[in-house]
């Protein structure tokens, strides 16, 4: 299992003791092709992490229906937002293939934090730099789109 962490782009820093930390607490789930693993509005209680599979991330836009957002693949993480904060899930999360998940809870992973400080710090560090690379590619599709639009 800790072979399969290490493919994981969250954990790829951590040392093999903090991966066993994470190991305890990793729920493995399997979900069909076009499953709907969260939707958006839901309460965030847990992170997902594809082992193997496709996952796209979308909204629904009234009149308009689903609009892609990302679609993330073997190695990626999703819902780490959740982790976060303690606001309602922002977008869907759909399997495009047949998946295979892990899972961490988020009270799983507080008590983490709580307990191991420097393995909080670790993986804290890992979601604000995803988190702030998302943001970056969320600001250059909008200006794409604005630019398309005509610039309104």
């Amino acid at each position: 299992m800790l072979t399969l962490l290490k493919k994981i782009n969250l954990f790829a820093g951590l040392t093999d003791p903090e991966l066993e930390k994470i190991r305890k607490i990793c729920v493995g789930e399997t979900v069909a092709k076009d499953a709907v693993i969260f939707k958006e509005g839901d309460s965030g209680d847990k992170c997902c992490m594809i082992l193997k599979g496709e996952v796209r991330i979308s909204k629904f836009i009234p009149n308009i229906g689903e609009e892609a957002l990302a679609v993330l693949k073997t190695g990626d993480y999703f819902g780490e937002m959740a982790l976060i904060d303690n606001f309602p899930r922002s977008a869907h999360a759909i399997a495009n293939v047949d998946s295979s998940l892990i899972v961490i809870k988020k009270a799983d992973l507080d008590n983490i934090l709580i307990m191991d400080r420097e393995l909080g710090f670790k993986l804290l560090l890992t979601f604000t730099k995803t988190l702030s690379l998302r943001l970056r590619e969320m600001n250059d599709k909008m200006a794409g789109f604005l630019a398309l639009a005509g610039g309104f």
